[in-house]
């Protein structure tokens, strides 16, 4: 395997993995150039903060303190503003290489009320790859005061080597139930779905057999208790014979596969992207939780570390 990150928003920029003849091809979206990184394209790889998807009415009540966040989207807070953490260039902390494993840290400083959130948060994104095939992403950060946060991911996978629509991937999630969303706009009404004889059930491995490809939602992974690191979800190209295995410490992950037509975005080495080229799986605690006191918190107070890992491993099926 090879990994290529960059301190522009602290991103995974390309992740090459064999198929099952030997060749070496990416598995993630992106660029080789940082100038198409500074353009708009779908947050390829991007670390996102200070909150990772939707707040609903850019309102957040923290101990009796009213703060106005910025609604980037209609009626709506998202992925921490237009200047979250997805527009910011990161510090590079350290490199280096223990033993089996490689190592690329990352730091950012974000200042009280930046994009609304209250707070100074000192931030470090510390990407590993280790001989088991691993890319682990450890998170951690500390506050001067009161604030919600919630950090992820936002890569796009493809294991045909970015070639085709992932469609044809088979997909599993160790999850029973999603959080509903609203009806007006796509926000938590607190409430979870069972996705038992849904289009969302992905109890078991299998394929997307509905003609409807499109996913945008969160799921409540199964979790023996709060923090544990657990495997979240399976998804396996047949073709080219790779299978990715994703683990997380995060009570939650949003499923993505977007409709959008992708073309205009030349990838790794000019290659050109398409409609349903890519599935995001990101790890993060459930959208709106700061208005839903009876989801997982996201608070993060001084004196408090908050720590998350993510782990993505790669391998081949027979």
């Amino acid at each position: 395997m090879a990994v290529y990150v960059t301190n522009f928003a602290a991103s995974l920029v390309n992740v090459q993995v064999p198929d099952k003849n030997g060749l070496m091809e990416p598995v993630v979206l992106g660029f080789d150039s940082v100038q198409n990184y500074l353009g708009t394209y779908p947050k390829f790889g991007n670390t996102i903060g200070r909150y990772a998807g939707r707040i609903g009415e850019g309102k957040l009540f923290l101990d009796g303190q009213h703060y106005e966040l910025e609604k980037n989207k209609e009626g709506y807070a998202m992925h921490g503003g237009s200047k979250g953490f997805n527009r910011q260039l990161f510090r590079t902390m350290d490199y280096y290489v223990r033993e089996d494993t490689a190592v690329v840290a990352f730091s950012y400083s974000s200042p009280h009320l930046e994009g609304g959130f209250p707070g100074k948060l000192d931030v470090t994104v510390a990407y590993k790859l280790t001989r088991n095939n691993e890319v682990i992403i450890d998170y951690a950060a500390t506050t001067d005061r009161p604030t919600v946060l919630n950090l992820t991911n936002h890569s796009y996978f493809n294991l045909t080597g970015c070639k085709r629509p992932v469609t044809g991937h088979a997909f599993q999630i160790m999850a029973d139930s999603i959080t509903e969303l609203g009806e007006s706009v796509p926000i938590p009404t607190g409430r979870l779905l069972s996705v038992a004889h849904t289009r969302y059930d992905f109890t078991s491995l299998h394929s997307i057999k509905d003609s409807i490809k499109t996913y945008d939602i969160n799921y409540k992974l199964r979790k023996r208790y709060l923090g544990e690191l657990s495997l979240a979800a399976v998804v396996v190209d047949s073709v080219s014979g790779r299978r990715l295995r994703a683990y997380t410490t995060e009570p939650g992950m949003q499923f993505y596969i977007s409709q959008s037509d992708m073309s205009r975005y030349a990838g790794h080495q000019g290659q050109p992207y398409g409609r349903y080229y890519g599935f995001c799986l990101e790890m993060q605690h459930f959208p709106d939780s700061p208005n839903h006191p009876h989801f997982p918190s996201t608070i993060l107070r001084p004196g408090e570390v908050y720590k998350q890992r993510t782990i993505y491993q790669f391998d081949l099926i027979n």
